[in-house]
Protein backbone atom coordinates (compact mmCIF):
# COMPACT_ATOMS: atom_id res chain seq x y z
CA UNK A 1 0.00 0.00 0.00
CA UNK A 2 1.58 3.38 -1.15
CA UNK A 3 2.14 5.81 1.86
CA UNK A 4 1.23 9.18 -0.20
CA UNK A 5 -1.05 10.36 -3.47
CA UNK A 6 1.46 10.58 -6.47
CA UNK A 7 -1.21 13.25 -7.82
CA UNK A 8 -0.01 12.60 -11.50
CA UNK A 9 2.94 14.47 -10.81
CA UNK A 10 6.56 14.19 -10.43
CA UNK A 11 8.04 14.46 -7.28
CA UNK A 12 9.20 17.57 -7.77
CA UNK A 13 6.24 19.35 -8.99
CA UNK A 14 4.16 17.26 -6.42
CA UNK A 15 6.31 18.74 -3.54
CA UNK A 16 6.02 22.63 -5.58
CA UNK A 17 1.62 22.06 -5.43
CA UNK A 18 1.82 20.95 -1.47
CA UNK A 19 4.32 23.30 -0.43
CA UNK A 20 1.68 26.02 -2.20
CA UNK A 21 -1.45 24.47 -0.98
CA UNK A 22 -0.25 24.27 3.16
CA UNK A 23 1.02 27.82 2.96
CA UNK A 24 -2.23 29.18 1.32
CA UNK A 25 -4.25 27.14 3.61
CA UNK A 26 -1.92 28.17 6.59
CA UNK A 27 -2.21 32.34 5.36
CA UNK A 28 -6.06 32.49 4.18
CA UNK A 29 -7.65 29.51 6.99
CA UNK A 30 -9.37 27.61 4.57
CA UNK A 31 -8.55 26.64 0.26
CA UNK A 32 -10.79 25.07 -2.29
CA UNK A 33 -8.86 21.73 -4.05
CA UNK A 34 -9.79 18.23 -4.52
CA UNK A 35 -10.35 15.68 -2.10
CA UNK A 36 -7.25 13.76 -3.20
CA UNK A 37 -5.10 16.63 -2.86
CA UNK A 38 -7.27 17.99 0.38
CA UNK A 39 -5.86 14.79 1.88
CA UNK A 40 -2.12 15.36 1.43
CA UNK A 41 -2.07 18.77 2.39
CA UNK A 42 -3.71 17.81 5.67
CA UNK A 43 -1.40 15.20 6.60
CA UNK A 44 1.52 18.17 5.96
CA UNK A 45 -0.50 21.01 7.52
CA UNK A 46 -1.95 18.80 11.03
CA UNK A 47 1.62 17.83 11.24
CA UNK A 48 3.27 21.87 11.01
CA UNK A 49 0.19 22.89 13.75
CA UNK A 50 1.10 20.16 15.97
CA UNK A 51 4.90 21.17 15.70
CA UNK A 52 3.78 24.29 16.30
CA UNK A 53 1.51 23.37 19.50
CA UNK A 54 4.19 21.38 21.16
CA UNK A 55 6.54 24.37 21.02
CA UNK A 56 4.54 26.94 21.68
CA UNK A 57 5.30 28.34 25.01
CA UNK A 58 9.24 26.83 24.26
CA UNK A 59 11.07 29.89 24.53
CA UNK A 60 12.80 32.74 26.78
CA UNK A 61 12.30 36.30 26.85
CA UNK A 62 15.88 38.37 26.95
CA UNK A 63 16.22 42.23 27.04
CA UNK A 64 19.27 42.92 24.54
CA UNK A 65 20.23 46.74 23.52
CA UNK A 66 19.85 47.57 20.22
CA UNK A 67 21.40 50.52 18.19
CA UNK A 68 18.26 52.33 15.80
CA UNK A 69 18.70 54.77 13.69
CA UNK A 70 16.86 57.91 14.65
CA UNK A 71 14.35 59.27 12.64
CA UNK A 72 13.35 62.83 11.64
CA UNK A 73 9.33 63.35 11.16
CA UNK A 74 9.09 62.27 7.68
CA UNK A 75 10.63 58.98 8.92
CA UNK A 76 13.91 59.81 7.22
CA UNK A 77 17.30 59.12 9.05
CA UNK A 78 18.95 61.93 10.70
CA UNK A 79 22.69 62.37 9.34
CA UNK A 80 25.16 64.95 10.96
CA UNK A 81 28.52 65.11 9.29
CA UNK A 82 31.85 63.85 11.15
CA UNK A 83 35.17 64.73 9.73
CA UNK A 84 33.57 65.79 6.88
CA UNK A 85 31.56 62.85 5.69
CA UNK A 86 27.47 62.69 6.59
CA UNK A 87 26.92 59.71 9.00
CA UNK A 88 23.71 58.25 10.65
CA UNK A 89 22.56 59.26 14.29
CA UNK A 90 22.26 56.12 16.18
CA UNK A 91 20.54 55.70 19.77
CA UNK A 92 20.88 52.50 21.85
CA UNK A 93 17.05 50.96 22.93
CA UNK A 94 16.43 48.78 25.07
CA UNK A 95 14.34 45.56 23.52
CA UNK A 96 12.92 42.31 25.11
CA UNK A 97 13.14 39.37 22.28
CA UNK A 98 11.87 35.87 22.29
CA UNK A 99 15.21 33.34 22.26
CA UNK A 100 13.72 30.46 20.70
CA UNK A 101 14.86 27.39 23.01
CA UNK A 102 17.02 24.18 20.84
CA UNK A 103 13.83 22.24 20.04
CA UNK A 104 11.78 25.40 19.28
CA UNK A 105 14.19 26.39 16.89
CA UNK A 106 14.52 23.10 14.86
CA UNK A 107 11.08 23.10 14.79
CA UNK A 108 10.75 26.47 13.07
CA UNK A 109 13.37 25.51 10.70
CA UNK A 110 11.19 22.16 9.64
CA UNK A 111 8.60 24.67 8.88
CA UNK A 112 10.52 26.70 6.62
CA UNK A 113 11.39 24.42 4.53
CA UNK A 114 7.84 23.16 3.62
CA UNK A 115 6.54 26.96 3.82
CA UNK A 116 6.70 29.51 1.16
CA UNK A 117 7.35 33.06 2.19
CA UNK A 118 4.04 35.47 1.61
CA UNK A 119 3.63 39.09 0.83
CA UNK A 120 0.36 40.56 2.03
CA UNK A 121 -0.82 43.65 -0.10
CA UNK A 122 -2.04 46.19 2.23
CA UNK A 123 -3.96 48.23 -0.49
CA UNK A 124 -4.17 45.79 -3.56
CA UNK A 125 -1.15 47.02 -5.02
CA UNK A 126 2.08 45.45 -6.03
CA UNK A 127 4.00 48.20 -4.34
CA UNK A 128 2.41 48.43 -0.87
CA UNK A 129 3.16 45.01 0.17
CA UNK A 130 4.29 43.78 3.51
CA UNK A 131 6.38 40.12 4.13
CA UNK A 132 3.77 37.84 6.44
CA UNK A 133 6.12 35.83 8.59
CA UNK A 134 3.75 32.57 8.59
CA UNK A 135 5.97 30.81 11.47
CA UNK A 136 4.83 33.31 13.88
CA UNK A 137 1.51 33.14 13.31
CA UNK A 138 1.49 29.53 13.85
CA UNK A 139 3.51 29.63 16.89
CA UNK A 140 1.29 33.00 18.12
CA UNK A 141 -1.82 32.82 16.72
CA UNK A 142 -2.91 29.25 15.21
CA UNK A 143 -1.26 27.23 17.89
CA UNK A 144 -2.86 28.64 21.21
CA UNK A 145 -6.14 28.24 19.30
CA UNK A 146 -5.42 24.42 19.14
CA UNK A 147 -3.27 23.90 22.75
CA UNK A 148 -6.58 22.13 24.15
CA UNK A 149 -6.88 20.13 20.96
CA UNK A 150 -5.69 16.54 20.34
CA UNK A 151 -5.17 16.66 16.83
CA UNK A 152 -7.63 17.30 14.14
CA UNK A 153 -6.79 20.71 13.34
CA UNK A 154 -8.81 20.63 9.52
CA UNK A 155 -11.56 19.64 8.32
CA UNK A 156 -12.59 18.77 4.96
CA UNK A 157 -16.17 19.45 3.36
CA UNK A 158 -17.22 18.22 -0.19
CA UNK A 159 -18.42 21.07 -2.01
CA UNK A 160 -19.98 18.86 -5.87
CA UNK A 161 -18.05 18.14 -8.87
CA UNK A 162 -15.97 20.30 -10.88
CA UNK A 163 -17.61 21.42 -14.19
CA UNK A 164 -14.58 20.66 -16.61
CA UNK A 165 -13.43 17.20 -15.05
CA UNK A 166 -15.82 16.09 -12.66
CA UNK A 167 -13.15 16.05 -10.14
CA UNK A 168 -14.78 15.75 -6.88
CA UNK A 169 -14.02 19.28 -5.19
CA UNK A 170 -13.92 20.15 -1.20
CA UNK A 171 -13.14 22.67 0.64
CA UNK A 172 -10.22 22.06 3.45
CA UNK A 173 -10.17 24.79 6.53
CA UNK A 174 -8.87 25.10 9.49
CA UNK A 175 -10.98 24.39 12.34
Amino acid sequence: MAKYRKLSRTSSQRKALLRGQVTQLLANGKIVTTEAKAKEVRKIAEGLIASAVREKDNFEEVTVTAKVARKDKDGKRVKEVVDGKKVTVYDEVEKTIKKDMPSRLHARREMLKVLYPVKESTDGKKKNTKEVDLVAKLFDEIAPKYANRNGGYTRIVKIGQRKGDGALEVVLELV
